[in-house]
């Protein structure tokens, strides 16, 4: 007979997380004090454990100083798992548990007893603070945590009654699931629903809704533009692609399969062969890359919804080709303004004043900041973001074994035309690169009867619905839908599954894996059609089959649900005892779901209520192609928002300005207008004349006087290099503007108020707006930024280059006569900006 066992375990929070708790505590209850904090454990066994036993489990529930005297004051606030839901503790603690010799353990789940003397009125405040409710719930007492265990008969499937209610019966179903349907979607499932000639049941709009969702789809980026009544020709995503179709070089694959790969090449990768002795083994060797947004999940709950961001990226690495190795990661977040407590920068404090006095509750202006900006409150502010979801990314990181190496993070609001702009639904970035075995970059076809199978963890009732809910605007989903979206990570099983994937593709040319793709967005619904559809094949898959950890699923739930950690792949027959054995070591649970068919129909079967959930054909799933006729508000003045932005001193510093000048090129495109830092801070004074740097031929003249003294003008440049003559001002005279711009491939120009012109060559573009207004502003001249990016530029393109004459060489020269270049030590061209020129040439 099962026994549920409930232990008393060490203090939960160290001194230092307890003030922290307490100052959260003091926001929304004054007074309330925490008495004490302590772990529980909680133990279904599936039969009483004897003496041995139940000394063993202790000794491995035993770790940290126990208290000596459990607190009697203030009211229990118990901290569980989410009910429903399996936490990575659990699943780690359990299989240690059978590891160890305790087979009888079937669960072992862990909670926090928080003791807290407070009014109680305030409870449903505590409890806000001491638990996340994406991933978590409280309960009163001990006895409330049997509800984890507690188990439910299967609940039958359910249908919308489309037939008799037509549009209707879609539209309150697309309300009361969250599934985030478009009018044009709902017009197209009502169509062809009729002609099929019976009703859809829930699990065929919920698998609908997830696979057109703008999460999987991409709507946007692969809509239809009509912008001012004209029809593009490309979509986003095809201007995107255009880049590839156009220059592939490198490019092995792209914009196909869960990851991209680049061209590399023959290297030694040490692994285990067939026999499981460990060697080098030289092979062509492809380097492949991903990166995705995970924004909804981190806007709930920033520390899990994070960690299931990195990884999900993680899979789509190893669910690259027949199976990847992923090698190494990086996460990125942008956010609205922090408004750090004490630390309330200026721009972040143009909001409207708060109403007087504060709602009950509230407790300071910075708290009700967080929902004073128009977001949800179940959205989590951005310094909750920028203090949880980066640990979160790194953790899922660390515990799978790759390393988290680059990330970015940004914060912006601006406020236009009366609306406060932000990101108050955060981005959340992450990304990684790993490599494959170049001849294992594609994925096979699928030959009828291939079996299916899930690798991976269980399913359980977490993510209902992530896709729908990650795609709708913020705060459109109902509170509860939004929660149900959400899902949770647990690496160690992830790391098992990843196991299995490389003694798979280890195997060379006899690697079973014929397919694969990871499980994440809709669930099995998504991924079980995406590899059978990609293979032009159709399946016939068991509903039951499916590893659920709580019996009570509907068949929808069961079908849908996102729970982590899980992998759909397509082996061969003859492979499966292989496939089972290597399972087994990496003590990785799968499942054998169905086998690939020929007709283009996916079937789900229930043998339970004998039925089929699932019944359409793969075009069902495709949905309509989205319409979008933009709306322009014309070009806003951001020259306030430069300047103030300047003020700021970490942004004033020159270092800052390197950065953002090397991180690419187009200043004028990045939000900190680089070319309206103070003129003082980029000119020594007037412009120097004659500047050259021998190395890459460039001669640059500077206008010596101002527009306001008599005979001052343009300032300009003459530059020569191996690719062609480039245009250029000469000495100009008059009040001309005297900017230089050029195409990339060069031609034949003028610049306006010069006194000569130059024939273009093959030469890079030069921007108004790099090389500054020459002649506009006071003094003339290159600007030293423009110069030393011009100066770098040249030296990345033509590294040898030399002028037909090389000024300062003292005679002129051939091609044939080439001048030797030996290096020197190198001297500032612009004492304040620290520009500097490279080799100095030499006859």
């Amino acid at each position: 007979m099962a026994e549920i066992l409930k232990l008393r375990g060490s203090p939960a929070l160290s001194a230092f997380r307890l003030e922290k708790l307490h100052a959260r505590l003091a926001e929304v209850a004054p007074g309330a004090r925490v008495i004490g904090t302590e772990f529980w454990h909680f133990v279904e066994t599936a039969h009483a454990l004897d003496a041995r036993e139940r000394s063993m489990l202790d000794q491995l529930l035993t770790y940290g100083d126990p208290m000596a005297v459990a607190p009697t004051k203030g009211d229990m606030y118990l901290v569980l798992p989410r009910i429903g839901t399996i936490s990575p503790w659990s699943s780690k603690a359990t299989d240690i548990a059978r590891q160890c010799g305790l087979p009888a353990v079937q669960r072992v789940e862990r909670g926090i007893a928080y003791y807290i003397a407070a009014p109680a009125a305030r409870r449903d405040e505590i409890a806000a603070v001491v638990h996340d409710r994406m991933t978590e719930t409280v309960v009163a007492d001990l006895s409330g945590a049997e509800q984890l265990f507690r188990h439910f008969q299967p609940r039958p499937l359910a249908s919308v009654d489309l037939l008799a209610r037509g549009r209707a019966a879609l539209e309150e179903a697309n309300r009361a699931m969250g599934l985030a349907l478009s009018g044009d979607e709902i017009d197209y499932l009502l169509e062809n629903f009729r002609a099929i000639g019976r009703d859809p049941t829930d699990a065929e709009l919920t698998m609908f809704a997830q696979a057109n969702s703008e999460h999987c789809r991409h709507k946007i980026f692969n809509a239809s533009w009509i912008i001012e009544g004209k029809a593009e020709e490309n979509t986003l995503f095809g201007m995107i692609r255009e880049t590839e179709k156009t220059n592939p070089q490198g490019t092995v694959l792209a914009y196909s399969d869960n990851s991209a790969i680049m061209e590399g090449r023959e290297i030694e990768r040490f692994y285990p062969d067939a026999a499981g002795r460990y060697a080098y083994h030289r092979e062509a060797t492809h380097t492949l890359m991903k990166v995705e947004t995970h924004n909804h999940p981190t806007a709930i709950s920033p520390f899990p919804g994070a960690a299931t961001g990195s990884g999900g990226e993680i899979r789509d690495e190893g669910a690259t080709g027949r199976g990847a190795k992923p090698k190494a990661g990086l996460a990125g977040f942008s956010v609205s303004n922090l408004r750090i407590p004490g630390f309330v920068q200026p721009w972040e404090n143009y909001l409207p004043s708060p109403p007087a006095p504060l709602p009950e509750g509230e407790g300071s202006v910075e708290r009700f900041a967080e929902t004073w900006v128009g977001k949800p409150s179940r959205i989590a502010s951005a310094l909750s973001i920028m203090l949880e979801g980066p640990i979160g990314a790194a953790a899922f990181n660390n515990e799978f074994g790759r390393p988290n190496l680059a990330g970015y993070f940004r914060a912006f609001e601006i406020e236009s035309d009366g609306e406060l702009r932000g990101y108050h639904k955060p981005i959340m970035i992450a990304g990684g690169v790993g490599n494959i075995a170049a001849r294992d970059s594609f994925k096979l076809g699928l030959p009828e009867g291939s079996l299916l199978i899930q690798l991976g963890g269980p399913g359980m009732l977490i993510g209902m619905g992530g896709g729908a809910a990650s795609s709708m605007t913020t705060g459109s989903n109902t509170e509860d839908l939004d929660f149900d979206s959400v899902q949770r990570g647990n690496a160690e099983i992830e790391r098992r599954a990843q196991e299995v994937i490389d003694r798979c593709w280890q195997l060379g040319d006899a690697n079973p894996i014929l397919s694969i793709h990871d499980v994440g967005e809709g669930g099995l619904s998504n991924a079980m059609p995406e590899l059978a559809h990609g293979a032009g094949r159709g399946a016939r898959l068991a509903l039951r089959a499916v590893p659920s950890e709580e019996p009570g699923m509907s068949p929808r739930e069961i079908w849908c649900n996102e729970a982590q950690e899980r992998y759909v792949l397509a082996i061969a027959p003859a492979d499966l005892e292989a496939f089972r054995a290597i399972c087994a070591r990496e003590r990785c649970p799968f499942s054998v779901l169905g086998e690939a068919t020929l007709e283009q129909q996916l079937i789900l079967a229930d043998e339970r209520f004998a039925n089929k959930p699932v019944g359409s054909r793969h075009h069902l799933g495709r949905g309509v192609p989205a319409r979008i006729a933009p709306s322009h508000r014309g070009r806003q003045d951001l020259s306030h928002q430069h300047r103030r932005s300047h003020r700021w001193r970490p942004v004033r510093a020159r270092s800052f300005r390197r950065a953002v000048a090397d991180a690419g090129g187009r200043l004028r495109r990045d939000c900190i207008g680089i070319r309206r830092i103070r003129r003082r801070s980029l000119l020594h004074g007037r412009a120097r004349a004659a500047r050259v740097d021998r190395r890459a031929g460039l001669r640059a003249h500077g206008g010596g006087r101002g527009l306001d003294q008599p005979g001052g003008g343009a300032g300009g440049f003459v530059a020569r290099e191996a690719f062609g003559k480039l245009d250029g001002g000469g000495r100009a005279r008059g009040r001309g503007r005297g900017t230089v711009r050029h195409g990339a491939r060069g031609g034949a120009g003028a610049v306006p108020g010069a006194g000569h012109q130059h024939p273009g060559g093959q030469g890079f573009a030069v921007d108004e707006n790099l090389m500054g207004r020459v002649g506009e502003e006071k003094g003339g001249g290159l600007t030293a930024l423009a110069h030393r990016l011009r100066v770098r530029a040249l030296r990345r393109r033509a590294p040898r280059a030399h002028a037909a004459t090389a000024a300062g060489c003292g005679r002129k020269r051939t091609d044939s006569d080439r001048c030797r270049a030996r290096q020197e030590p190198p001297r500032r061209l612009h004492p304040r900006a620290g520009v500097r020129a490279g080799r100095r040439c030499r006859a």
